[in-house]
């Protein structure tokens, strides 16, 4: 099953509606994403912030359930292009003295 992110593009997401993953789902909305070091993944990693009674959602790649508890799986022209998306923000910010924030919005 897929469910749907948009950014200022939209992308395929996977989900596994389990019963276990019923207390994981991210209510429709729109959330501040930023990029973090993820000590799990020892990388960068989008991170989702302010979901209701949640914390450390991460977007990166999975293709099965046992990939996430809770995150957010996608695939490799996804993130991608995210991290296009968080350079293009962090360079504009640095030279025009902007303070840019990428907004996620789940659908």
């Amino acid at each position: 099953m897929t469910g749907t992110i948009s950014l200022p593009f939209e992308e395929q997401t996977l989900e596994y509606p389990t019963l276990e993953n019923a207390d994981f789902l991210i209510p429709v909305g729109t959330y501040p994403l930023n990029r973090t070091w993820s000590p799990k993944f020892k990388k960068l990693l989008p991170i989702v912030e302010n979901v209701p009674d949640r914390e450390g959602i991460r977007i990166h790649m999975g293709t099965k359930p046992e990939h996430s508890e809770g995150c957010i799986l996608t695939n490799y022209a996804c993130m991608a292009n995210i991290n296009v998306l968080f350079n293009r923000v962090a360079k504009n910010n640095q030279m025009y003295e902007e303070n840019e924030q990428i907004q996620l919005q789940i659908v």
